[in-house]
């Protein structure tokens, strides 16, 4: 199931910018899709250890570690702000140039970014968010199943991304764009709610 769109139309930052606050939505391609409404514990849990261990081992490094909602703007070549047409909010992000972070949020691609899937965002963040993130130049980005208790991971060769790495989240596993920093699974997956 994919996120439901807001109507036809195609949409801009500008036009984000003056939306209500009641209701999340992304742009893909001027495209607004509704978000879905609050996350479960599992992906809440997810989120937060994994993001707290990156910003544990990043500590003292110019690098960020930020998590959503945050607004991510991926302009296409020479569009300005005002007429960004893809405005992501992923779970979990890595960026490390400074000049990419402004006061409201992330401008260009990050160095690494990480979705945390559901029932409800699985179709939309391994299809719309994928080719997104590739066209974009996202490095390095891991898709985390807690209720399989998968991870996939996509790295850029040359402009796309090539075949995905699949594994358990067992053990630990490195993030290729980072050196010396890895995810831990075993806290985590001790910490998700047992599968139905």
């Amino acid at each position: 199931m994919g996120y439901a769109l807001r109507d036809a139309q195609r949409y801009t930052y500008a036009d984000y910018c003056t939306w209500p606050e009641d209701a999340r939505y992304e742009l893909i391609d001027g495209v607004a899709y509704l978000m879905a409404p609050a996350p479960s514990v599992d992906h809440q849990t997810a989120v937060f250890e994994i993001g707290r261990q990156l910003a544990n081992s990043l500590e003292g490094h110019p690098c960020r570690v930020l998590v959503a909602p945050l607004d991510v703007l991926l302009p296409r070549p020479a569009q300005g702000e005002a007429e960004t047409e893809t405005v992501v909010q992923p779970d979990v992000l890595v960026v490390c140039d400074p000049a990419k972070v402004g006061p409201k949020g992330i401008r260009g691609a990050p160095d690494w970014v990480l979705e945390v899937l559901s029932p409800a965002s699985a179709g939309h963040d391994q299809t719309v968010k994928l080719a997104a993130y590739e066209r974009a130049g996202v490095p390095e980005y891991w898709l985390v199943h807690p209720m399989d208790r998968v991870l996939t991971i996509y790295r850029l060769e040359g402009a796309a991304y090539g075949r995905p790495q699949v594994a358990e989240l067992v053990g630990k596993t490195p993030v290729g764009v980072l050196p010396g920093i890895e995810v831990a699974w075993g806290p985590i997956v001790a910490r998700l709610l047992p599968p139905d």
